[in-house]
């Protein structure tokens, strides 16, 4: 563990513990799974790339969101679900229903290409975005 890790990861341990149940908060991802396959074929240290970009600026992005602030807060319990999209139009289409529905996300654009690669929820209970995104399965 890195040393400035452990102090963190402990007090946010402790107060969690301390306190009453809390909700439990999940980061969702939608990769694109045609990308680690032929005609592009993407490593999979690529592919990771993708995800935290995108994880990474959803979390910059809705920093102030209260979902946010308590999913930072308690470090040792972060959920992220990674889920796959067959294609660019099957994420680009998810990521139109998310904005008509307020659903907070960051579409990722590699660039410079801008080449939509990942979708990335702010923390959210499950119960709130679970409808958006049953139909994709855990990313393989």
């Amino acid at each position: 563990m890195h040393r400035g890790v452990g102090p963190v990861f402990l007090w946010a341990r402790k107060m969690a513990a301390s306190g009453a149940e809390q909700q439990i908060l999940v980061q969702y991802l939608v990769l694109r799974k045609d990308l680690s396959q032929a005609p592009f074929s993407w490593p999979a240290g690529a592919m990771v790339a993708q995800a935290c970009h995108a994880a990474t600026a959803a979390l910059h992005i809705h920093r102030d969101h209260p979902h946010t602030a308590a999913y930072l807060r308690d470090l040792g319990r972060m959920r992220k679900v990674v889920l796959e999209a067959a294609d660019e139009s099957t994420l680009k289409e998810l990521a139109e229903t998310l904005q008509q529905s307020n659903i907070d996300h960051m579409l990722w654009l590699e660039q410079p290409e801008n080449i939509a690669t990942c979708i990335a929820l702010r923390p959210y209970p499950k119960e709130e975005v679970n409808q958006y995104l049953k139909k994709y399965r855990l990313f393989k």
